[in-house]
């Protein structure tokens, strides 16, 4: 839980800050909706990145995967369970 709010908080503070975190639904189509466009899906890899330390070269990056918060979240379980699978 503590994750899905984190990435709330990243959404809102690129993409709607004028939201509070708190009302962001996890299952709002981000891409559907206008909220994260192909730019922004650069800046939700990126901060993936550096935050959740996920080598993103490693994955196919299916926009499905950044549909939603709940999506994002479920993005990164896998990609780190399957990233300390192979170290």
């Amino acid at each position: 839980m503590q994750r899905i709010q984190a990435i709330k908080e990243f959404m809102v503070r690129e993409f709607l800050p004028d939201v509070p975190a708190g009302e962001l639904d996890a299952d709002l189509d981000l891409l559907e909706n206008g909220v994260v466009d192909s730019l922004g899906l650069l800046k939700v890899i990126a901060w993936l990145e550096e935050v959740h330390h996920i080598n993103t070269d490693e994955f196919d990056l299916d926009p499905e995967s950044f549909r939603s918060v709940a999506a994002i979240d479920a993005f990164i379980t896998d990609a780190s369970r399957q990233q300390a699978e192979a170290a």
